[in-house]
C-alpha cells in the first residue's frame, strides 16, 4: 500500500491544514508555510500590520483580522503605484454613496411633516429595496467575503460584526416588506405595515465603507519614511569613460564605476572620493544638519547632497548593498515587527468579538421581552447597533500604527530601529553602558609615544610591534600600524601569530617571541616590566592615553601610546543622556588609570577598567538584575556578546557588521547624541501607544453598552446603527491620525 505523502507545508493560521505542495491554504488564502520554517516558494511580498505573521506572495486580505495586506518592502515602483485595495474601496463608496443618498431621504421622510404617509407607501419601500440591495451586496460584498473567511478560520473580526449587522437588518427588511404577515399584529403599523431599515443597512456598508477609505489613505502615509528615504537617491547618474560623461539610470551603476558629482546634487550611490573635494550635507540619513568635508579617500554615501564642490567617486557599493537600500530593509523590517506591549491588546481582541456576538443576544432577548413595542423591531435595532459600534481593529492597530510611524520618524533622525520591541524597551531605560574606544571616542586613535626600553631602539620597537598588529583587528592596532607607515618602517613577517581578546598579541620575529599588550598580558605570558617603565606608563595613562607594553625575548623591549580623541559630540550627548534621568557606566579594556581620566572629564557616573568581552556580559547581567533597564552601546567585535545580553543593544553605524546584528538599534551616524534622540522617540512612541490603547479600551467599554441601549431607562435616548457605523469607522482613523502626530516629535 503506497504511503501518503509527506506534509512538508502547513498553514501558519488554520489548524490541521497541511499539503505536501507549496499553495494557499484553502481555509484563509494564506500562503502554505514549510516546516522547517520556510516560506512556500515565491516572494512573501504582502503582509498585515497588525499579524506580521500572515505573509504571502500577492495581494489579498488578512485571514486574521481582514485588512488589506501591505507590501513587505517597498521599492520605487512600489511608492509609486497606486493601492488597488483603495482604488476598489473608493469606488465602491461612491456608487454606493450615490445609491444610498435617496434610500436615507426616503428612510428619513416619515420626520418631516406631511411625509409621514408617503415615506411608508409602498413605491418609497420598493425604491428603499432596489436601491439598497447592490448598496449591500456589491458595494459592500468584500466585507461579507472577510466574514465569512472568519468564521471558516475560526479569527472572527470586525467584518463578522458589520457582516452580521448588515445582514440582519437588509434580511429583517426583506421578510417585513415582502412577508409582513409573517410578523405579529404588534409589530406592524402604517396600514399593516412591519418596518423596515434598508436605509441602515445601507447606510452602514457606505459608512464603513468611508471608514476603509479614510484608513487607508491614513495608513499610506504612515509608510512616508520609507518614501522619503527612497526619494533621496536620485534617478541618473554621471558615469565618467574616455569618450566623456555618460548619463546613465541609477540601476545600471556597477561598482568600480567613476562617477561625477557636480556641485549641488545628490550622490548616486555609496564610494570614495577620487578626485575633488566637497562638502556634503549628510542630514537626510544622520539627521546632523552641519556638512561634512570629504576629499580624496573619504567616503561618501548615495542619497546625501553635495555642496559647491565638484568631484569624481568610485562606486562602491550599489543597488541593494548601498546603505540607503540597507536602511529602507531595516526600516521596512522594523515596521512590520511586534512590540511586546501589543500582547496585551491582542489578549484583548482574541476574546473580544465572541463578547460583542454575545453581548447583542443578550440586548435582543431582553429588548424582545422587556422592550416597547414593536419589540422585535426595536431589539433587532439595538443588537444590530452593538454589533456595528464595536471595533477589534482599534484595538489591533492601535500599536503597530504607532511602531510604524516611530519607526519612520527615527530613521529620518538617523536613529535605525531594528525591532518593534528594542523601541518600547529603549524608554525604560536606566543605566546606559558604553564601551570607550569608538563609541566616547572617535575610535581612530594616533599613535603619539614610543619609548623604548634601556638597550632597545625606537624604530625596532615600533617595527616589530607594527609587524604584529597588523594582523589584530583592534582600533589600536590600526593606530600602531599606521603610525609605522607614516614613519616609512617596513612590516615583516611574523610567525605563529595570536591574539588573546582584551590582552594583547603574540608572535615570533627572527625566532624570538614577541608581545604587545596590557601589562598583565605580559605578566600571564612570563615577561616582567620594570618599575621605570611602569611609572612612565602611568604618567601617560592618567593624562587619558592608552598604553601598550613590548616585550622582545622574555624582556620589556618599552612600550607605545596610543590617544583616541574624544567625540565632539560626546560632552553634548552626556548633559543630554543624564537630562533624560540615564545614567552612563563606562565599561572598557584599557588600563584604570586611562579609564579614569576619561570618565572623569566626562562625567560619566560609574566605570569599569580591564574588562573583557566576558566581564561586559556580567556587569550588563550584574546592572539588570537591579531591576532597572539597561541598554549597551559599542561598535566593536567584542561589544557583540554585551549588546545582545542588554535589553537593548545599540550599534554605531560606523562599527561593525558583527555589532550592527547584534543590535537593535543602530545609530547611523556613530553619534552618542543619537541615543538621546532614541530614548525620546521610544517615550514618545510609548505614550502615543498608550493613548490609542487607552482611546480604544475606553471607546469600546462605553460604545458597546450605549448601543445596547442603557441610557434608554435614564433619558429615553436609543443610539442608531447608522450613527454607530459612522462611530465605528471613525474610530480606527482617529487613532491613525494620532498616531502620525509622532511623525513631527521632536527629537
Amino acid at each position: 500500500m503506497k504511503s501518503p505523502p509527506h506534509a512538508e507545508y502547513f498553514c501558519p493560521c488554520c489548524p490541521g491544514v497541511e499539503s505536501a505542495h507549496p499553495g494557499d491554504c484553502p481555509m484563509c488564502g494564506m500562503a502554505l508555510e514549510h516546516h522547517l520554517g520556510q516560506a512556500a516558494p515565491g516572494p512573501a511580498g504582502y503582509t498585515c500590520p497588525m499579524h506580521p505573521q500572515v505573509k504571502q506572495n500577492h495581494p489579498g486580505d488578512c485571514p486574521l483580522c481582514g485588512m488589506a495586506l501591505e507590501p513587505v518592502t517597498m521599492g520605487a515602483a512600489a511608492a509609486d503605484a497606486e493601492n488597488p485595495e483603495l482604488r476598489d474601496m473608493t469606488r465602491r463608496f461612491w456608487i454606493g454613496g450615490a445609491l444610498a443618498l435617496p434610500v436615507f431621504a426616503l428612510g428619513m421622510a416619515h420626520l418631516v411633516p406631511g411625509l409621514a404617509h408617503a415615506a411608508g407607501g409602498t413605491v418609497s419601500r420598493w425604491i428603499q429595496f432596489l436601491l439598497s440591495t447592490p448598496v449591500v451586496w456589491w458595494a459592500g460584498w468584500p466585507f461579507f467575503v472577510r466574514a465569512a473567511r472568519s468564521i471558516r478560520n475560526g479569527h472572527w473580526n470586525m467584518f463578522t460584526l458589520i457582516a452580521a449587522g448588515v445582514g440582519a437588518a437588509w434580511t429583517y427588511s426583506v421578510v417585513a416588506f415582502f412577508l409582513p404577515g409573517v410578523f405579529p399584529p404588534a409589530a406592524r403599523s402604517h396600514g399593516g405595515m412591519v418596518e423596515v431599515y434598508f436605509e441602515a443597512a445601507a447606510d452602514i456598508i457606505v459608512l464603513v465603507l468611508l471608514g476603509q477609505v479614510l484608513e487607508l489613505r491614513a495608513r499610506a502615509r504612515t509608510s512616508g519614511a520609507i518614501r522619503a528615504l527612497l526619494d533621496l537617491a536620485p534617478p541618473t547618474a554621471l558615469r565618467v569613460t574616455a569618450a566623456g560623461d555618460v548619463e546613465i539610470a541609477l540601476a545600471e551603476v556597477k561598482a568600480g564605476d567613476r562617477l561625477r558629482v557636480r556641485p549641488g546634487g545628490k550622490i548616486p550611490v555609496d564610494g570614495v572620493v577620487e578626485e575633488g573635494a566637497s562638502s556634503v550635507d549628510e542630514s537626510m540619513l544622520t539627521g546632523e544638519s552641519l556638512p561634512v568635508e570629504k576629499k580624496a579617500g573619504d567616503g561618501v554615501t548615495g542619497g546625501t547632497v553635495n555642496g559647491t564642490g565638484g568631484f569624481i567617486l568610485r562606486a562602491d557599493k550599489v543597488g541593494a548593498d548601498s546603505l540607503l537600500a540597507r536602511i529602507v530593509q531595516l526600516v521596512a523590517e522594523a515596521q512590520r515587527s511586534r512590540a511586546p506591549i501589543q500582547g496585551l491588546a491582542d489578549r484583548v481582541a482574541g476574546i473580544f468579538v465572541p463578547a460583542v456576538v454575545a453581548v447583542a443576544l443578550l440586548t435582543f432577548v431582553l429588548w424582545y421581552f422587556l422592550g416597547p413595542e414593536p419589540r422585535l423591531a426595536v431589539a433587532l435595532v439595538n443588537a444590530v447597533a452593538v454589533l456595528i459600534i464595536a471595533c477589534p481593529c482599534a484595538l489591533g492597530l492601535a500599536t503597530p500604527m504607532a511602531i510604524m510611524v516611530g519607526v519612520g520618524r527615527g530613521a529620518r533622525a538617523g536613529v535605525l530601529v531594528k525591532n518593534a520591541e528594542a523601541l518600547e524597551q529603549l524608554g525604560r531605560v536606566h543605566w546606559l553602558v558604553v564601551d570607550k574606544t569608538g563609541t566616547l571616542t572617535e575610535g581612530r586613535p594616533r599613535l603619539t609615544e614610543v619609548l623604548p626600553a634601556a638597550g632597545f631602539e625606537a624604530t625596532a620597537l615600533l617595527q616589530a610591534a607594527a609587524s604584529l598588529e597588523r594582523g589584530s583587528e583592534h582600533p589600536l592596532a590600526a593606530a600602531i600600524v599606521r603610525g609605522a607607515a607614516e614613519r616609512k618602517l617596513s612590516l615583516r613577517e611574523v610567525a605563529g601569530f595570536r591574539s588573546v581578546t582584551a590582552g594583547g598579541v603574540a608572535g615570533q620575529l627572527d625566532g624570538q617571541t614577541v608581545l604587545v599588550g596590557t601589562l598583565s598580558f605580559l605578566a600571564a605570558e612570563g615577561t616582567a616590566v620594570d618599575a621605570a617603565l611602569q611609572a612612565r606608563a602611568e604618567v601617560l595613562q592618567a593624562d587619558g592615553q592608552t598604553v601598550l607594553f613590548v616585550a622582545r625575548a622574555g624582556r620589556a623591549a618599552g612600550l607605545l601610546a596610543v590617544a583616541d580623541p574624544i567625540k565632539a559630540s560626546t560632552p553634548e550627548a552626556i548633559v543630554m543622556l543624564h537630562a533624560l534621568g540615564v545614567k552612563l557606566f563606562m565599561t572598557t579594556g584599557d588600563n584604570r588609570r586611562t579609564a579614569a581620566a576619561v570618565a572623569r572629564q566626562l562625567g560619566l557616573d560609574e566605570f569599569e577598567a580591564e574588562v573583557d568581552p566576558a566581564g561586559k556580559i556580567r556587569k550588563v547581567q550584574a546592572l539588570r538584575q537591579g531591576g532597572r533597564g539597561v541598554a549597551m552601546a559599542g561598535d566593536g567585535i567584542n561589544d557583540a556578546p554585551a549588546l545582545a545580553a542588554a535589553d537593548v543593544g545599540i550599534a554605531m553605524g560606523t562599527g561593525t557588521d558583527v555589532a550592527m546584528q547584534s543590535a537593535g538599534i543602530v545609530l547611523v551616524r556613530g553619534d552618542l547624541r543619537g541615543i538621546a534622540k532614541a530614548v525620546r522617540l521610544s517615550r514618545a512612541t510609548l505614550r502615543n501607544i498608550r493613548q490609542n490603547l487607552f482611546f480604544a479600551f475606553v471607546y469600546n467599554v462605553a460604545g458597546v453598552p450605549i448601543a445596547a441601549g442603557v441610557l434608554y431607562p435614564f433619558f429615553g435616548v436609543l443610539l442608531s446603527p447608522v450613527l454607530a457605523a459612522a462611530a465605528m469607522s471613525l474610530s480606527c482613523v482617529s487613532l491613525i491620525t494620532n498616531a502620525l502626530r509622532l511623525r513631527h516629535v521632536e527629537l
